[in-house]
């Protein structure tokens, strides 16, 4: 006999998962993540420094309020906020607004333009005073080249080349007639020129003559005491330096252009190591620099 009675299957669901569900794990994942949010947040306030502290507070503070410390001693410190102050009762006011420009005075436009007269005069006077330096230095350099060719174009003054020295100073242009061994400017212990330290003076007064500086004359003379009795280097440095002068205003340098002859002995010798050397004995000629222009208004 067959059994025709149909076969029942129950299905049993188990909600929840049981011990093989997956929702604690998500919970374990956010508690991960905030140990280790945590953990990062420590560090990091572990390493800043109190002034980058400092920083990241003041990003996160309100930009718009003022500290107060009354009423309730909060953000607002017992104040209101408003646009026409009614109800603002602390004591620290918490927007301030820009006080409106004072006008312009005739008084201080007046102080302002002499502040721009003052700047610019004292900017036109440094342009004017760098213009001055540069074409002095142009010229005093020209003047030495000149110098240097009439040495090399005269053939009586090509042998004293080694005799001239030109070089350029704080005081100005130094042209220096110096003895060599063997060679001497003057006559021995006196103030009398030789007859090619005189072609060589007047070749210099040539190129004096196309500057208009005013020129100072110095005489050196070696350590070596003067043989003469009352007679010391001072004198005989001074005597020099006089003599150059003389030769240079007989051709044609004019007299007020001079500024000062001195005589100054052994004591700035050329070649300190040794004082004795005969290149200590020379006569000195320095065109000056010109001096600044006065501002305006200077009075001496």
């Amino acid at each position: 006999m067959s059994d025709d009675r149909p076969i029942i299957k129950k299905v049993i669901k188990v909600s929840g998962g049981g011990h093989h569900g997956g929702a604690w794990k998500v919970a374990y994942a956010d508690f991960v993540t905030a140990m280790m949010a945590f953990f990062l947040l420590m560090w990091l306030i572990n390493t800043t420094t109190p002034e980058q502290k400092r920083g990241v507070a003041d990003y996160f503070a309100p930009a718009s309020i003022s500290e107060s410390r009354s009423g309730a001693g909060g953000i607002l410190g017992g104040t209101a906020l408003g646009e026409d102050g009614a109800r603002n009762s602390g004591t620290t006011a918490l927007v301030s607004k820009l006080a409106p420009k004072a006008p312009k005075t005739p008084d201080s436009k007046k102080g302002k333009s002499r502040k721009n007269n003052s700047a610019g005069s004292d900017v036109s006077e440094n342009a004017l005073q760098q213009a001055l330096a540069r074409r002095e230095d142009m010229a005093f350099k020209e003047a030495s080249e000149s110098l240097r060719q009439a040495m090399q174009d005269m053939p009586e003054l090509a042998e004293l080349s080694k005799n001239l020295m030109v070089d350029q100073t704080p005081e100005g242009l130094r042209i220096q007639i110096v003895d060599q061994e063997g060679r001497s400017m003057f006559e021995p212990g006196s103030a009398d020129l030789k007859p090619h330290t005189i072609v060589l003076l007047r070749s210099v007064a040539k190129i004096i003559n196309r500057l208009p500086n005013r020129i100072s004359i110095y005489g050196h003379t070696d350590a070596s005491p003067s043989a003469a009795s009352g007679y010391s280097n001072w004198d005989l440095s001074f005597n020099r330096a006089n003599a150059a002068r003389q030769i240079l205003q007989e051709s044609q340098v004019p007299e007020d252009r001079f500024y000062q002859v001195t005589g100054k002995a052994g004591s700035e010798p050329l070649f300190p190591d040794d004082p004795y050397m005969p290149g200590n004995r020379r006569i000195s000629i320095v065109l000056l620099r010109e001096a600044p222009p006065l501002p305006p208004g200077h009075k001496l």
